[in-house]
């Protein structure tokens, strides 16, 4: 299992991004790989404001539509406030609560690799796919 994050998703939607090309080619090995992506719906909702602001509604519904085929942990108020000490813990303007809450679901749930273009994943101990 690799965890995914926005900085992936959006770097595979948008054929400007400077990662699009690494994002395509890696996503593609994983899908043969047979390995499954998780993310949690606070990564959904991130990337879903990301497409509609950048390139627009139709991309937002159609990732929306598309990520189905991903395992999707859904963010419960446990998670949420464990999420909001981490963000308090770590303590570092650049890391959201999106992303303190991927740490955790990352560490409950074993995984270890992350696709992502954000190096904070590193800086918390995961290793990037």
């Amino acid at each position: 299992m690799i965890f995914l994050d926005t900085s992936a998703i959006y770097a595979l939607a948008d054929k400007n991004d400077p990662n699009h090309a690494a994002a395509y080619n890696k996503f593609q090995n994983v899908l043969e790989s047979g390995e499954t992506f998780l993310l949690h719906n606070y990564i959904l909702l991130e990337s879903v404001a990301l497409f509609q602001e950048r390139l627009g509604l139709p991309s937002a519904v159609l990732f929306l539509r598309n990520a189905k085929s991903f395992e999707v942990e859904w963010v419960d108020m446990e998670l949420h406030e464990e999420a909001v000490r981490e963000l308090e813990r770590i303590g570092k303007r650049g890391i959201s609560l999106v992303d303190c809450t991927s740490f955790i679901v990352m560490k409950r749930r074993g995984v270890e690799k992350a696709f992502a273009f954000d190096p904070d994943f590193q800086d918390q101990g995961f290793s990037l796919y």
